[in-house]
């Protein structure tokens, strides 16, 4: 998700984002009743945070994802797909993150009592679309909260230099590779069988394609 904001000198759970002043600890819950006002807030926690609503980029890359997952993934029944509202509530501390676009499994539904409530759980799949102004650390740390909370495979992508970052569970060190234009995303034992070129990711809609 884009941010306009740098991480405060601070120390916060959120080096992604910027902590917003004058609220004391605060609930995930709290995320479905914040208002529409230009920015995307998040809990860490118990902190809320937040970040300045997507660019007209990020917004089509995450929304062309979103479609490529959804197409894929609702004919085969294989679970939920949710865009970049979609709150998910982490198990332990007071979290809950709405990545860009997230998805859970089919048989996790039965853990979902109040479905106009936040996703109790960690997002099998997750990606995140960073801004101009995020860095590597920053994201790499938001990465590590979706690992450490039960997340299996998560995308970081960034625009900028056309890449996409491949985090896997078990693994906090680092991404376990970057995949390139030539390369394509990979469902992996999460979503077996889907793939999309990463170009496709990236190409502007609105540029004719070229013809072979």
């Amino acid at each position: 998700m884009a941010t306009a904001f740098n991480p405060s000198a601070s120390r916060s759970p959120a080096p992604w984002a910027e902590v917003v002043p004058g609220y004391s600890p605060v609930t995930v819950d709290l995320l479905l009743t914040m208002p529409d006002d230009g920015y995307i807030y998040e809990v860490v926690e118990g902190v809320l945070v937040r970040m300045a609503g997507s660019g007209e980029e990020a917004a089509t890359i995450g929304g062309t994802l979103y479609v490529a997952l959804r197409s894929f993934v609702q004919p085969r029944r294989l679970g939920i797909v949710t865009p970049a509202d979609g709150v998910y509530r982490f198990s332990g501390a007071e979290t809950g993150l709405l990545p860009d676009v997230g998805f859970y499994l089919a048989e996790r539904r039965v853990h979902i009592q109040d479905r106009t409530k936040p996703i109790p759980f960690a997002p099998d799949l997750a990606a995140e679309v960073a801004s101009p102004s995020q860095v590597s650390a920053q994201m790499a740390a938001k990465a590590r909260v979706y690992l450490r909370a039960g997340t299996r495979l998560l995308w970081v992508v960034w625009p900028q230099s056309t890449h996409v970052d491949v985090w896997h569970a078990g693994v906090l060190t680092g991404p376990v590779r970057a995949l390139t234009m030539n390369d394509s995303l990979d469902g992996e034992d999460v979503i077996p069988g889907f793939s999309y070129p990463v170009a496709e990711l990236f190409r502007d809609p609105l540029t004719p394609e070229q013809e072979e």
